[in-house]
Parts: C-alpha cells; structure tokens; sequence
C-alpha cells in the first residue's frame, strides 16, 4: 500500500483572483509594528509557508516549538516575498538582519497576522455571514446541519471543518479544522469572490488560542459543549476553557450556547441565545421519541411561540441538541426554522455514527468519537437502541488513541469502553510518531482497571485491519460494531507517513469477506 501526502506538505490554500494592494506603512499601522524599510511598498498576499508565498506576499516569520519562521525567510524572498512580519528574535537573524529585507517587527507577530491578513484581502468576512461553531463535539454535525439549512433556504453557502471545506458547492479537503489566519482570509475572500453570502465554521480552541480566527466577524457565535480533550496542547480545563470563551468576548453579533454543561452556563450574558433539552431556554426539544433505527422525532420550541415537529435522522440523544442548535444558529443568521428543520431531516453526516450496511445481520457504525465523552455517549446511545429493539444483542467496538496528542486520556477511554461494550478491541488509530504499543499499553492498563465484573472482554490488536477484521468475525446477529475514532478520515498517520485508510472501505471490506466465506445466506 503506496503512502499517501501528509496534510502538511499538501498543495496551497485558494486564493482570490484579484487583491487590492496595501501599503506597508498602512498595515505597520494598523498592528502597532516597527517599520523597517527604506522606500513606500505594498503587498498582496500574506502566508506563513515559504512554500506557499507568491510575488508580492507578506511573509510571516513565527516563531515555533522546533524552530523560527525566520530560518526559511531567505527561501520565501525568493518565491517573490516582498516584505516579512517577525518578532524582535526573528529579525535579528542574519538571513533577516544583514538583507536589507522590508520588516513588520512586532512582540506578538502571530496575535497581529489575522487583522493584518484580513485587511490585505479586503476585509472579506464584513461581507459574510459567518456562523462560527466552538465546543468539543458536534462541531462537525452542527456546521453541517446549519449548511445545509442555508442552502434550504436559498443562501449561497461556504462551510470551513474538519471533514472539508465548501466553496459554492465546489469541495476541497480541509488540512485543519481552522485554517491559518492568512489562509482563512483568503478562504473568505475566494468565498466573496463566488458569491457566498453565509459561511458555517468550525473554530477549534487551537484557532482561538494561535490567533488563527483572529480579523475574522462572526454574525453568530455557538456553543456545543466542553469535555476532557487536547491537554497536550491546554494546560488544563480552565485554560481550554477559556480558549474557547474567546469566541463569546464580543466576537460575534449574536451568541447562542448550549446550557446543558456547567461551562455553556458560564457564558450566558444578557442577550445570549440558549438552548437546551433539560431546562428552560431560548430554544428547546420536546417530547422525544426514538425509533428501532435510531432516528429521532421530536418538537422544537423556540420563541416567539415557535412550535414545530422535526426529525434527525443520526441517532443518539446528543444529535437531538446539535439539531436545536443548529435551527438557532440558522434563525439567528436569518433563516427560518422550518428550512432547517426540512434540510435536518433528509442529512446524514460523514464519519458521525455512519452506518455499513452489506446486508449483514447486524448493525455496524463508523463514527469520529476520539474523546472519552464523546465514546460514551456513542456506546450508550448504541446500548439504548440495543434495548429498544429488545434483543439480547451485544455492543462490539474498535477504539484507538492518538499518538502525540493528550496522554491523559487514554486510560480514560479505555475504561470508557470496556464499561459500555461487551467486546473492546483496542488498536491504532494514528499514532504519528509514538511508538503504537505504548499508546495501546495505556488504553488496556485503563480498561483492566475497572472490575472485572464490571467489564467486557478486551482484546489487543495492534493493525487496525486486522482488529476491524476480527470485531466483524466476532459479530453474531442483533450485535452492533462500532468503529471509533477517525470517522470520515480516509488516511492513518504512522512515523510520519499517512497510509491510505478509511474506517468506513475497511468495515464494508472486512463484512463482504466474512460473509463470502462463512454464510452468504446472511448477505
């Protein structure tokens, strides 16, 4: 199996066709910056990838972990950078000090770059109706839903995610949930160029922190919800927290937050649209029903006396909250509630308990769940429709964990599981450049953590292939398998090389094998 490209050497972001140019001087301005440069100039672009710079572009030299942007400021002038933002560091390297290269000196260059590379591309979000989306999960499903409401009702629409990124239709692979500062002003403005008049967005607290969303107008701000992930990169909770409380500090002309968490009631304010499906707010379900197959019809209540039937089709309590709040988000942009809710209806999610189906006799789900509340709502949910159909049927699931990304989680994933699944196949997700086994040990040392009378059967294996083979073969009918993880990803990442992988082609691959051999009565 050929490897394929890594996201981090992928090809360059869109860019609009056509850029007014802006003086030097003006943006030195703007971010407060020590000018350093002998005649009058103007750009028209701005990246932070020597590779990606084009002639006339703003090169901005960060500084990072493992190294400064200065060192590849020599390979960027060459591409055709006119002139470099950079912090004090930065421009007293030599290939920056002794070049008599036009500079942008600024203590923070990275907390300037959004409101320096917005004004570069005109501004271009002011001209958009962009609904950002924070939280830990349902981000995806959320902006998904709102999209799909947009284009319901007439809108010409742009979605910026995790699965992908949409410009009127046409589709491009998504490298980040949230785009550099200097790509996601160009994204919007190609998106302006197309005639989008709305964007759904999904803004991580990693774009909140690194100033990524930075220079960016947000007609609508929204919260899902908040649970233990990425404290590799946060200190703790409070500190991802806040991260993602930056979205709500004035950001955006309307708020709407899910109080169905002690962190979405920590940002009410006067004003603040909410939802919820326990207590009284802005916006509520009602008299839920769940049928055998997992849809869910339910009654929406918003204000103004707002009263209408929906129905989601992804099952799982969770979705019933993602869908009322994407009908508010969709409201708050301008859009009536009866257009989200018929464009809800009809909507599948890629990688969000998606299901293969070859004609097995038992249910089998791909879904992106990589964080431990996010596992235990999916198991649960699977449970539940377990017992509805009121079988004796086992739940079946296939669970990784990351390598070079939160520690702590691991063993709480694992414990996750093993409470909720009768069967827990522990194995590789990407583990990037740990090493797998390690990864493992501390997903099994959780699991076997929890009373043996309490837990399911847990096997190790390694080769992801292999342990979706074997949850397939262990499979008896009424069970549901559910692969957890990397959903829509269609590659895993292994000491720095992405091999060609999509959770969903492998399940379907691994049942059309079972039943070919063992009993294509059941097929």
């Amino acid at each position: 199996m050929s490897p394929v490209v890594s996201p981090k050497t992928a090809s360059a972001p869109p860019r609009p066709s056509h850029v007014e140019p802006v003086g030097l001087s003006e943006l030195a301005a703007l971010a407060d910056a020590r000018l350093v440069a002998e005649e009058p100039l103007v750009v028209s672009g701005a990246t932070l990838r020597a590779q990606h710079v084009r002639p006339g572009d703003l090169f901005a030299a960060l500084p990072g972990a493992n190294a400064h942007g200065a060192d590849f400021a020599e390979q960027a002038l060459a591409a055709g950078a006119v002139a470099v933002l950079t912090d004090e560091a930065g421009a007293a390297r030599p290939t920056l000090r002794d070049a008599g290269v036009r500079l942008l000196v600024h203590e923070d260059p990275r907390g300037v770059l959004g409101a320096l590379a917005a004004r570069i591309y005109g501004d271009p979000s002011s001209k958009l109706a962009i609904v950002g989306v924070t939280g830990t999960s349902g981000k995806t499903t959320v902006t998904t839903m709102i999209g799909s409401g947009l284009r319901a009702a007439g809108r010409t629409t742009g979605l910026i995610g995790t699965v992908q990124t949409v410009i009127a239709g046409e589709r491009l692979d998504s490298a980040f949930t949230t785009p550099e500062a200097p790509d996601l002003q160009a994204l919007f403005a190609v998106m302006v160029e197309r005639g989008v008049t709305h964007v759904a967005m999904e803004v991580s607290s990693h774009a909140l922190a690194l100033g990524r969303a930075a220079g960016t107008r947000f007609a609508v701000g929204a919260f899902t919800n908040l649970s233990q992930d990425h404290l590799d990169f946060h200190a703790d909770m409070e500190d991802y927290f806040q991260a993602k409380a930056a979205l709500f500090d004035g950001r955006a002309a309307k708020e709407v937050v899910c109080v169905d968490n002690e962190w979405g009631h920590r940002l009410v304010k006067d004003g603040t649209i909410t939802v919820s499906l326990a207590e009284a707010a802005t916006w509520r379900a009602e008299d839920i029903t769940v049928a055998a197959s997992g849809a869910q019809s339910f009654r929406v209540a918003g204000p103004d006396g707002i009263a209408l039937d929906a129905v989601v089709r992804l099952p799982g309590i969770f979705n019933v909250s993602n869908a009322v709040l994407a009908i508010a988000c969709a409201h708050a942009a301008g859009v009536a509630p009866e257009d989200t809710i018929r464009a809800i209806g009809e909507l599948d999610v890629p990688g969000r308990m998606e299901r293969v189906n070859r004609g097995q006799d038992f249910v089998a789900l791909v879904d992106y769940s990589h964080k431990p509340a996010a596992v235990s709502a999916v198991l649960d949910t699977v449970r539940d429709q377990i017992d509805r159909a009121g079988n004796d049927g086992r739940v079946i699931v296939v669970l990784g964990c990351g390598g070079d990304r939160d520690r702590a989680k691991r063993p709480i994933m694992g414990e996750a599981a093993v409470r909720r699944a009768e069967l827990t196949v522990v194995t590789d997700d990407n583990p990037r450049g740990e090493e797998p086994a390690t990864i493992r040990a501390a997903m099994v040392e959780g699991a076997l953590a929890v009373p043996e009378a309490q837990r399911g059967e847990v096997v190790e294996i390694g080769d992801r292939r292999a342990a979706i083979q074997e949850a397939v073969r262990r499979a008896r009918p009424g069970d549901v398998v559910v692969v957890a993880g990397k959903g829509h990803e269609t590659g895993q990442e292994i000491a720095g090389v992405v091999h060609p992988f999509d959770d969903r082609h492998v399940l379907a691959d691994a049942i059309d094998e079972r039943f070919g051999i063992f009993g294509k009565d059941h097929a």
